[in-house]
C-alpha cells in the first residue's frame, strides 16, 4: 500500500486530493495536511469584500468533507521535508506542526511514499512597511477573514460618502513583484459598483495603484484578444473600463511603505511620490511558506529543493539567462521534483523558472515587474496532471505520465466587474497558451483563435454559476466527477 500525502487544501491541493481518492483510496492511503480547517473559494472573496457575500458563503469545514471519505486529514502546518529519511530509517517523511485547537504546537513526523507540495504562498506584507490587515494600514481579500473586515471598513466609507464627505480610495498591488492583479483589479469595479448602487460614487476619487507596466498585463506579458471582429490589446481593453468608470490610474508603481492615511511609492522613472487614502486594499506579494529541507543526516538542504523565492524546484529550466533568451520551453511540464522522483509541486508553491512579463527595474534599481499568476484553472489542470501521475507511478510507471506546462495550456477568467443580477456586469476571457510561445506564435506569442475578451451581464451569471458550480464540486457532492475542473 502507498501512501500520498498532500501538503496543502487549496484549489491545487483539493483537487489532487479528491482525484487521488477517486482513483486510489481503496487500497491505498491519501494523508491531507492543511493548517487552514476550512477550504475557500477565493474567486469569490472580492464578493465578500464588499458584503455581496458572506465568510459563510465561500467556505466549508475540510474535516466534514473528508470525514465521509477515506481521506485522513490531518489541521497541521508543514514545517521541514525529509526526502531520504535519516539514520533510523530511509523512508521519506515530512515534519508538521499541529494547528488544531487542543493541540496546536505538537510536532509529528509522516512518512509518504509520493508527496504533492501544494502549500500555496505567504502573503508577504511584511515586504511593505505598513501594508496589510494584522500589523499595517490597507485592507486585504486574500483570505475569506481579511475579505470580511475589508467590507467592515468599506461599509463605513460608504456611510461617510452618503453624509456628502469626500473620500480618496486606493486599490491594487503593495509591492513591487506582486502578483494576483486580478483579485485587485475585480475589487475595484466591485467597490465602483456598489458606491454607484448607493448613490454616492460622486464623492469618492478611485485610484488603481499598479506595478503593471502596462494596464491589463497581469504578470502575463499583456494580451492581444478578438473583440468584435477586431483585434485590441489588453492596455486599451483596461482602460477603456477605468475611463468609463471613472477611475484613476498609476502604474509602474512599487509601494514603498504605508502610514495611517499614505501611501509612498516609487515609479518606475525613479521618482518618488505620496498618495492620501482613506481605505486601501493592496494585494501582498507571495512567497514560499518557509519550508525546509533535510537529508539523511539532517544537513539542511533547503537551496536544493527551493528557490530563493521559498518555491519548490520543479522539471523547469532555471538557467539564468537574458530575456531575450526566454522560452515557452522552459516551463515546467511534469512538476516533479528533479532531484527526488517521488516529490512534487503545484499551483503557486513551485518556482517558476522567470517572469512572464519582461522584468523592469526603476532608476534606482527596484524592480517593478509583475509576478506570473499561477491560481485557479491553471492549478486545478496542475493537480489533475500529477494525480494522474502519482496513479501511474503507483501501478508500475518509472516517470511521470502526464503533463500540465503552462507555455501549453488555456485559461479561462472570468471577472466581476460589479454583482447584480440585472444591472451587473464581468469581463469574461480566455488566454491561450499563458505563457506566450513566440516560436509557435510569433506576432502575439498566442493563439488568437482562442484568445477573445468580452464585457457584459452574461459574463456575471457566469461568475455566479462558476461560484456554485465549483464549491459543490469542491464538497465532493454527487456527481462532481462529471464537472470541469
Amino acid at each position: 500500500m502507498a501512501r500520498i500525502v498532500v501538503l496543502g487544501a487549496g484549489i491545487a491541493g483539493h483537487t489532487a486530493a479528491r482525484h487521488l481518492h477517486l482513483w486510489l483510496a481503496k487500497e491505498h492511503e491519501i494523508v491531507v495536511i492543511s493548517p487552514n480547517p476550512k477550504w475557500n473559494w477565493i474567486p469569490s472573496n472580492i464578493w465578500v469584500g464588499v458584503g455581496q457575500l458572506t465568510e459563510k458563503d465561500v467556505t466549508f469545514d475540510l474535516a466534514e468533507i473528508y470525514k465521509k471519505t477515506r481521506i485522513d486529514f490531518h489541521q497541521a502546518k508543514g514545517l521541514s521535508i525529509h526526502p531520504e529519511g535519516n539514520v533510523a530509517s530511509a523512508r521519506p517523511y515530512v515534519t508538521v506542526e499541529s494547528t488544531s485547537p487542543g493541540s496546536e504546537g505538537q510536532l509529528e513526523n509522516i512518512d509518504y511514499d509520493y508527496l504533492i507540495n501544494a502549500t500555496g504562498p505567504k502573503l508577504n506584507f511584511g515586504a511593505t512597511e505598513g501594508l496589510g490587515p494584522e500589523h499595517g494600514h490597507t485592507v486585504s481579500v486574500c483570505t475569506a477573514g481579511h475579505a470580511k473586515e475589508a467590507n467592515d471598513q468599506l461599509q463605513a466609507i460608504v456611510d461617510s460618502l452618503q453624509r456628502g464627505e469626500k473620500k480618496t480610495i486606493v486599490i491594487g498591488t503593495g509591492h513591487g513583484t506582486c502578483t494576483c492583479q486580478g483579485a485587485a483589479f475585480e475589487y475595484i469595479y466591485n467597490v465602483d459598483h456598489i458606491l454607484r448602487e448607493a448613490g454616492v460614487r460622486h464623492n469618492a476619487r478611485i485610484v488603481w495603484l499598479s506595478n503593471e507596466f502596462e494596464l491589463g498585463d497581469f504578470g502575463m506579458g499583456g494580451v492581444h484578444i478578438q473583440r468584435g471582429g477586431y483585434i485590441t490589446n489588453g492596455k486599451t481593453f483596461a482602460e477603456s473600463l477605468m475611463v468609463e468608470r471613472g477611475i484613476e490610474w498609476i502604474i509602474r508603481a512599487h509601494v514603498r511603505k504605508v502610514e495611517a492615511g499614505k501611501i509612498h511609492y516609487e515609479t518606475l522613472d525613479g521618482i518618488f511620490h505620496e498618495l492620501d487614502f482613506d481605505f486601501s486594499m493592496l494585494i501582498p506579494p507571495f512567497s514560499g511558506v518557509g519550508l525546509k529541507a533535510f537529508d539523511k543526516e539532517d544537513k539542511d538542504i533547503s537551496s536544493q529543493i527551493f528557490a530563493a523565492s521559498g518555491f519548490m524546484k520543479v522539471d523547469a529550466d532555471y538557467t539564468a539567462r537574458p530575456y531575450a533568451e526566454w522560452s515557452a520551453n522552459d516551463w515546467p511540464q511534469t512538476y516533479q521534483n528533479p532531484t527526488y522522483g517521488n516529490l512534487f509541486a503545484i499551483g503557486i508553491a513551485f518556482a517558476p523558472p522567470h517572469l512572464i512579463s519582461k522584468p523592469m527595474q526603476s532608476a534606482n534599481g527596484t524592480p517593478i515587474n509583475p509576478a506570473p499568476p499561477r491560481t485557479g484553472m491553471p492549478s486545478a489542470a496542475m493537480a489533475i496532471a500529477v494525480a494522474k501521475s502519482i496513479r501511474d507511478m503507483i501501478a508500475g510507471a518509472k516517470k511521470p505520465t502526464h503533463t500540465a506546462s503552462m507555455a501549453k495550456m488555456g485559461a479561462a477568467c472570468v471577472a466581476s466587474t460589479g454583482a447584480h443580477f440585472f444591472r451587473g456586469s464581468a469581463a469574461t476571457m480566455t488566454v491561450y497558451p499563458i505563457v506566450p510561445d513566440y516560436e509557435k506564435y510569433p506576432e502575439y506569442g498566442r493563439d488568437l483563435e482562442l484568445t477573445f475578451g468580452e464585457i457584459g451581464l452574461a459574463g456575471h451569471w457566469m461568475k455566479t454559476l462558476l461560484h456554485h458550480t465549483f464549491i459543490y464540486q469542491a464538497r465532493m457532492f454527487p456527481g462532481w466527477r462529471l464537472l470541469p475542473d
